[in-house]
C-alpha cells in the first residue's frame, strides 16, 4: 500500500506542480487565447495566480512532509486541499458548459482522496 500512495502522490505532485507552475508564469490572456482555459475568463488575474501558489503549495505537500518526516500529517491534510480544488475546479468547468473536462476532475480528486485516506490511517 505505502508503494502505491508513494506513486500516486508523485504522480499528482508532478501534474499540480506543472499545473500552478504554469498558472504562476504565463500571463491569464495567453491562457484564454490557447483555449483550453475558458474558465479562466471568470477570474481575475490574482485569482489565476491563487490558484496556481495553492497548487504548487498542495504538490509539495504531497510529497516533502512525508519524505521528510517533518509535520508528516501535513501530506494528507495537503492532498484532503487537492480534493476541494478539484471540487471547485469541477463546479467551474460544469458552469461554463465544458463537460469534457469532468472525467479528469474526478480522477483527480480520487487519487487525492485516496493519498488522504491512505496517510491519514497510515
Amino acid at each position: 500500500m505505502n508503494i502505491a500512495l508513494w506513486v500516486v502522490q508523485g504522480l499528482l505532485a508532478a501534474l499540480y506542480l506543472g499545473a500552478g507552475v504554469m498558472k504562476l508564469v504565463r500571463p491569464r490572456e495567453q491562457m484564454i487565447a490557447s483555449g483550453n482555459f475558458d474558465w479562466a475568463k471568470d477570474v481575475t488575474d490574482t485569482g489565476l495566480k491563487g490558484i496556481g501558489a495553492v497548487e504548487v503549495l498542495g504538490a509539495l505537500g504531497l510529497i516533502l512532509p512525508w519524505l521528510t518526516g517533518i509535520a508528516p500529517i501535513l501530506t494528507p491534510i495537503a492532498a484532503v486541499g487537492l480534493v476541494i480544488v478539484q471540487v471547485f475546479a469541477a463546479r467551474a468547468h460544469v458552469k461554463i458548459g465544458d463537460t469534457k473536462s469532468l472525467p479528469v476532475n474526478v480522477i483527480l480528486l480520487l487519487l487525492a482522496a485516496f493519498v488522504a485516506i491512505g496517510r491519514f490511517a497510515g
